[in-house]
């Protein structure tokens, strides 16, 4: 299994674009607890933090598939590492102003989060045309939604680290000027500066005009639903069980799950179509969450943590596969972003679920909010089956209805070309 990421990362260009990716999102993967953070420091109430965080989280959420859809317009140097600089110049006036006077931080944490670089995207539209097959393809998206679970663990300890050296402005300085230094060590690459998107038809609609990727967006709304409710849940829980050192148990453990789901997903073929694998994984992605409402106790529930985080890595990344499959020709850095920026507002609006859930019943009702947003993402994949099952045009031709159910690889599954 090692051998074959290892194998796999040796490809040319391939670590060097997962690294660069990683780095150059981490004012993104940081921003929220980076403002909380900031803003306390400069005197502003929790809900004061909460406002300019969820300004910033909305304004990201806005501009991911815009500035996808200006990728594949333009190409990706010429769209990536300017709104990487002005995402910077944001967050570093922020910090220079401080909250006074208050519009300017607003406007500041806006300009942060529209003009976030679409990385996610333009590595997952690179992967192509560097790892050539088509299972290769596949694992490498297995290993980016491992890498990302890996980078938001790590990425609040390290703006952490950073205001227990310096500064809560310090902190924003740095990590925004660490992911500008990221966004330009892909950009400058060969991939990135050669990568052209597939011929696109003119719409105004872009990649949204696939029934398909409608579909998927709307289950991994609830996907996103239910990870949401579970980060507020476990505060609920923690509370009643030890305080902050089991809420970071619990979230740990949950993406230690994911870790070992992703890096199984990814190191093997499995039977059926992505579609007919994303029904299963999001099947048992969901039952994963019901027996939290259980809430035992720490070490039974720290068990029950990593389950449920199993299939959370493996369900993104088979979603990678099903997107580049149904996302129209020329659209595919755009139907990424609409991806991430569906499951961050799925994200934000189970954590406000969640709240009213945690006041009436406690913990075991924040956990129910988590398994009926993974039970309904469920449903619509089932709702959406046969829309699912329909090919997308290619700029090759047309796949096959057949090779669709089979699961046999389309033609020009490349999510763009070198030039």
């Amino acid at each position: 299994m090692a051998a074959h990421y290892a194998e796999l990362l040796r490809t040319r260009h391939a670590a060097r674009l997962l690294a660069g990716t990683l780095v150059g999102r981490l004012p993104n993967i940081t921003g929220h607890v980076a403002i909380v953070l900031f803003t306390r420091a400069e005197g502003g109430s929790y809900t004061l933090a909460g406002v300019l965080t969820a300004v910033y989280g909305l304004a990201n959420a806005a501009g991911q598939p815009l500035l996808g859809r200006a990728v594949d317009l333009h190409g990706q140097p010429r769209v990536m590492f300017p709104a990487a600089l002005l995402s910077a110049l944001g967050m570093a006036l922020l910090a220079a102003v401080g909250l006074e006077p208050l519009p300017v931080a607003y406007a500041a944490v806006l300009v942060a989060g529209l003009f976030t670089p679409p990385l996610e995207g333009g590595l997952r539209a690179l992967w192509p045309s560097v790892l050539g097959r088509e299972d290769r393809v596949h694992a490498a998206y297995a290993l980016d939604a491992v890498s990302q679970e890996v980078m938001f663990t790590l990425g609040p300890l390290l703006v952490t680290l950073l205001v227990a050296v310096w500064s809560e402005a310090a902190a924003l300085l740095i990590i925004n000027a660490v992911g500008v230094l990221g966004a330009l060590s892909v950009v400058v690459s060969r991939p990135s500066r050669g990568w052209r998107s597939a011929p696109r038809e003119s719409h105004w609609l872009g990649a949204l005009r696939s029934s398909g990727l409608l579909a998927l967006l709307g289950s991994f709304f609830f996907v996103g639903v239910a990870l949401g409710s579970i980060t507020v849940a476990a505060v609920a829980y923690a509370d009643g069980h030890g305080g902050d050192t089991v809420y970071g148990v619990l979230m740990a453990a949950l993406g230690f799950g994911a870790l070992i789901g992703g890096v199984m997903y990814g190191a093997r073929h499995w039977p059926g179509s992505p579609e007919q694998q994303l029904r299963v994984l999001v099947g048992l992605l969901a039952l994963g969450y019901l027996p939290l409402t259980l809430v035992p106790a720490v070490p039974a529930m720290t068990v029950l943590a990593v389950v449920s985080g199993v299939f959370l890595a493996p369900a993104v990344a088979c979603a990678f596969i099903v997107v580049d499959r149904h996302a129209p020709s020329g659209t595919v850095t755009e139907a990424f972003s609409w991806i991430v920026t569906t499951f961050t507002v799925g994200a934000s609006v189970g954590t406000a679920a969640a709240g009213p859930a945690l006041e009436l019943r406690g913990a075991p009702a924040g956990y129910a909010v988590a398994g009926a947003g993974g039970l309904t993402a469920l449903l619509v994949l089932l709702a959406t089956r046969r829309v699912l099952a329909v090919p997308r045009r290619t700029r090759d031709g047309e796949a096959t209805a057949e090779n669709d159910r089979n699961g046999a690889p389309e033609p020009g599954f490349s999510a763009g070309h070198q030039a």
